[in-house]
């Protein structure tokens, strides 16, 4: 009778566990079978700066600020798991132990006093936007979780929960909830902020701190004194972090260079990370320099400004517009990429081509007069006429008349062809270059602009600037020569600098279009180059605006965020020589089909001439006078109004005492008798670069 007791046992054993066993297997496959929501959460794209800080985030198609977690300070995530799943590590996706709790409690206090969710509950209910108030809802959330268990890690799971925690409105995620509300990456984040963010997913709207900062308040303390009680904070760091007030007001996400990155974006689609070659500090300094260059400067002024290493091509800093958000002033067109008038800021290429070509030499003279160019007359910016200057005066000067003729000896479309090897892309309005593309007749960009005296700086040897790490290339052609290179910025850092800025060392130049359109300022030192734009994106006039008063001093002030960097010495050929000691045809520019008279006979004794100034010129002084003569027998003797300013001079040339502002009459007189007079007019000089 016994055995067969046992027996019965025995199988009754049997079938119990082999209906466990089935059930177990049947649970399995439902569990199996359920089918996952989409796992791959979308996080907007994130455009970081060169040492990985975040320059600017976009938002997600639906408009929410959702972003990869990153790094999350540790404190958070253990004031999460005490708060939220302290058996997360050893559940399958459901705590029954939590379970149990929260229906307990729930039926003696006849209401709900815990939720019995897991982390991975709540992941799966924030996958699928599901409602934790109803019995379906629940079960669903319940499989769901189980199934998530199987297929994910627990990293996993915790990074989606990282990802798609609510923060009230359309913010979702630790990462871009700190920068919401605290302004700062997650990765360091006080014992206060810390909770805060463990207190906000239960109720994102109801404990918003710009909303309910009370009710904010008390749940971040709820966690604070959670967390004394399980040891995690000492009674004294709790009691500080709960005297701090929570924020009130959300903070603005990320915004640097935010025509650039949107640019980058729109040129790079379904990258989620772009690194960039932008030095955040830099980026901040530019900004800053263009938003206060139009302060106050009426309506529809905007700045652009362009900063880079030319050694290595890598841009640091690029600010399309002074206010991006500025509709009134066109903010949202990038100007460092816009056609405009370069204004006299091509002029250095015209000389560096004359020089590498042997046309001419820094203190090679030319004739600064009235000269005609087929039907074209042009004029300086000042309509003053200074006669015989040195090239090295004409380009600090930035006058007209010589770099014309310069460019029409060497024909436009060479210069052209010159500036596009060194990285200056041209809009022309012909087909051809014309010779008033020296004097700004045609179109370029900033970052065009940026590129050619960034070439001008590394030697003739042009670099195509790129905000992309590795972007950057050399260009196949060289514009020109070293030393024509190194003259052209030898001459350019005689530049003085703009009144109340700090003296550096830099070879710089303005630039002023027709109708005072565009400001414009470009220069390097030994490692920089520079660009500065300011002025009208729909191109109308700002009348007084010239490139010396609005855009160098923005060029120098961005300098002075920057060590100083010396320019190179000269290549070893260089010919460093005074006017008198140069080759006799490279001591005075003649056109072609004309011969200089010093090259054809240099003792021969002319007619004496007063070259310089000519007869009714208005001249700006601000010292001596330049008086210069050619012909007739030495010595010489210059008269100011019939008194003796120079006498038994041994060269037909001099400097006289300024006579003051006001109309003068100079005379020269050889040891033949010979005389040649002028009537001039002087007024101050300004000399504040054009």
């Amino acid at each position: 009778m016994r055995s067969r007791r046992v027996a019965l046992s025995m199988i009754t054993a049997v079938l119990t566990l082999g209906l466990v066993a089935a059930a177990r297997d049947r649970f399995d496959l439902w569990i199996g079978a359920t089918e996952l929501p989409r796992l791959e959460v979308t996080v907007g794209v994130e455009v970081l700066a060169r040492d990985n800080s975040l320059l600017r985030a976009f938002q997600v198609a639906d408009g929410r600020w959702r972003l990869d977690a990153g790094n999350v300070d540790p404190l958070f995530l253990d004031m999460l798991m005490l708060w939220e799943d302290q058996r997360f590590e050893h559940h399958g996706g459901v705590d029954p132990v939590a379970l149990l709790r929260a229906g307990g409690q729930a039926l003696w206090h006849r209401r709900i006093v815990s939720g019995g969710s897991t982390l991975t509950m709540q992941v799966a209910r924030l996958l699928e936007s599901g409602t934790t108030g109803e019995w379906g809802g629940k079960a669903r959330q319940i499989r769901l979780a189980l199934a998530l268990e199987r297929r994910l890690s627990k990293r996993q799971i915790l990074d989606l929960y990282l990802r798609l925690a609510p923060y009230g409105a359309n913010v979702e995620g630790i990462r871009a909830a700190s920068l919401q509300w605290f302004g700062k990456e997650p990765t360091r984040l006080s014992p206060a902020e810390a909770a805060l963010l463990v207190a906000l997913p239960q109720s994102p709207e109801r404990r918003r701190p710009d909303r309910f900062p009370d009710t904010a308040r008390k749940a971040r303390d709820r966690v604070l004194a959670r967390a004394v009680h399980a040891g995690l904070l000492s009674d004294a760091d709790a009691g500080a972090a709960m005297a701090e007030p929570v924020p009130r007001k959300r903070r603005a996400f990320p915004a640097l260079a935010p025509l650039l990155t949107a640019r980058l974006v729109r040129t790079h689609p379904n990258v989620g990370r772009i690194e960039t070659t932008i030095d955040p500090r830099l980026q901040r300094r530019a900004e800053e320099l263009a938003s206060r260059a139009v302060r106050g400067a009426g309506r529809r002024l905007s700045a652009a400004i362009m900063l880079a290493d030319h050694r290595t091509g890598e841009i640091l800093a690029e600010v399309g517009a002074a206010d991006w958000t500025d509709g009134g002033s066109a903010g949202f067109v990038d100007m460092t990429q816009a056609w405009r008038s370069p204004g006299s800021t091509l002029k250095p290429f015209v000389y560096g081509l004359a020089f590498d070509t042997g046309l001419a030499h820094p203190e090679t003279l030319i004739e600064d007069r009235p000269a005609a160019f087929g039907r074209w007359q042009p004029q300086n910016f000042d309509h003053i006429f200074r006669g015989t200057v040195s090239l090295r005066q004409a380009l600090i000067w930035s006058l007209n008349i010589p770099v014309v003729k310069l460019a029409d000896a060497l024909g436009p479309n060479r210069v052209a062809q010159t500036l596009r090897q060194g990285g200056i892309a041209l809009r022309l309005p012909e087909e051809t270059a014309g010779l008033a593309l020296m004097l700004g007749g045609g179109g370029v960009t900033l970052q065009g602009l940026a590129t050619g005296y960034a070439a001008l700086a590394r030697g003739g040897r042009g670099i195509e600037l790129s905000a992309l790490p590795g972007g950057a290339r050399e260009l196949p052609l060289a514009m020109f020569g070293p030393v024509a290179a190194w003259q052209v910025g030898d001459v350019l850092a005689g530049n003085p600098a703009p009144h109340g800025t700090r003296i550096r060392p830099m070879a710089y130049k303005t630039g002023t279009s027709y109708g005072h359109r565009d400001a414009l300022a470009v220069g390097y030192d030994g490692a920089y180059v520079g660009a500065v734009w300011l002025g009208r994106p729909d191109g109308t006039p700002v009348p007084g605006a010239f490139g010396g008063d609005l855009a160098a001093p923005v060029l120098f002030d961005l300098f002075d965020a920057l060590p100083p960097v010396p320019l190179p010495p000269p290549p070893p050929q260089t010919l460093t020589l005074p006017n008198s000691a140069l080759p006799l045809p490279l001591r005075r520019f003649a056109p072609a089909g004309e011969v200089s008279s010093i090259a054809a006979n240099p003792s021969a004794p002319d007619r004496l001439v007063l070259t310089f100034p000519p007869d009714g010129a208005l001249i700006e002084t601000s010292g001596p006078l330049v008086v210069k003569a050619r012909g007739g027998r030495s010595p010489w003797t210059f008269l100011v109004n019939g008194a003796p300013a120079g006498v038994g001079l041994t060269r037909p040339e001099s400097l006289l005492p300024d006579p003051g502002p006001g109309f003068a009459q100079l005379t020269v007189i050889d040891a033949n008798g010979a005389s040649a007079s002028a009537t001039i007019r002087l007024q101050p000089a300004d000399l504040t670069p054009r």
